[in-house]
């Protein structure tokens, strides 16, 4: 049995998307299971036991097509039985339809999914009904695997361990500050007040990517009381993982970093601001806590993405969150 999953989206879906290669493994011990990202994307499944191929779509600016076409050709001369196409875009689409596959699944969103074998309804919230993204792409194969769910996982190697054993030396919190969209990001000078309450016993590192380097600056040294160290751009995705599997506790934002948490099991609060828990795409670690303003504001949610500003421009979803509500995750 041969299996492709596709999954080109972001960073924190490819995560998610690792709970049906778990379950996959786990009924079809012996399959082959292949794995299609985004390039960038490739490094959160390097040395992954279950998968025995990485493809990876180059989608740069004059790259796009002519790689979507080598890959084509690729996944062709595989024979795949099964393609799973989580990505609810028309590329992919296109490519899934003309796979060669025995059978192609994928959800309805998709502009090509009429040319799929099976078409799955794809529900974020309609009002009466909240998934897990974990759940919704739990329906593209449970016809065959049953109705279990199981969590996402990304497994750092030894040498990813051994590079963030220095830092582990101590009790530490992460805090992953950043975010690909302004308003699922809490403030920096929120950042702030939160460390300036802290006790000066605690050890900080701040993770993210290398373009995160200056705003993890700003805050560290608006918490001069404190050890705080920036690893923006220091540490790879597993490097980064690794380090909050150990951690007292890990902060992060409606974003990627909630997802390796969540795939290692570690402690997390999630800080939520335009974006809405209910969405999908909450922590699943076992000692999870949610941060969000207490009172309803008529404007949140504004969106189910985020966006690159307020647009009422007063971002009252994070300003109105109160430090005392993110440091009662270390109580």
């Amino acid at each position: 049995m041969q299996f492709l999953i596709i999954q080109t989206a972001f960073i924190g879906d490819v995560v998610l998307a690792t709970g049906i290669i778990e379950k996959l493994h786990r009924h079809f011990p012996e399959a082959r299971i292949d794995f299609m990202v985004r390039k960038g994307n490739e490094g959160l499944l390097k040395n992954h036991p279950f998968i025995r191929e990485v493809l990876v779509w180059d989608k740069t600016s004059g790259q796009k097509y002519k790689s979507l076409l080598s890959l084509l050709r690729h996944i062709r001369s595989r024979k795949y039985d099964k393609l799973i196409n989580i990505q609810r875009f028309a590329a992919t689409g296109l490519l899934t339809a003309f796979s060669g596959a025995r059978e192609t699944i994928g959800f309805d969103k998709n502009p090509f999914s009429r040319f799929f074998s099976k078409r799955i309804r794809h529900i974020i919230s309609d009002g009466a009904t909240t998934r897990h993204e974990t759940e919704r792409n739990n329906e593209l194969i449970k016809d065959f695997t049953g109705e279990e769910i199981m969590k996402p996982r990304l497994y750092p190697s030894p040498a990813d361990e051994a590079v963030v054993q220095q830092y582990q030396q101590v009790p530490y919190i992460t805090i992953s500050p950043a975010s690909v969209w302004f308003t699922k990001m809490y403030p920096v000078e929120k950042w702030i007040l939160f460390l300036k309450n802290l006790s000066p016993a605690h050890t900080v590192y701040l993770l993210g990517g290398p373009g995160d380097a200056a705003l993890a600056e700003t805050i560290q040294q608006g918490a001069p009381h404190l050890t705080v160290t920036n690893l923006c751009g220091k540490l790879n995705f597993l490097q980064s993982t690794a380090l909050m599997r150990k951690a007292v506790m890990n902060y992060v934002n409606d974003s990627a970093p909630m997802h390796f948490a969540s795939a290692v099991n570690a402690p997390v609060t999630a800080v939520y601001c335009s974006t809405l828990p209910s969405f999908g795409f909450g922590p699943l670690s076992d000692k999870r806590f949610i941060v969000e303003i207490e009172e309803p504001l008529p404007c949140r949610p504004c969106g189910l993405h985020g966006r690159k500003e307020c647009p009422l421009g007063h971002f009252k979803c994070a300003y109105n969150i109160k430090e005392e509500q993110l440091l009662a995750a270390l109580e």
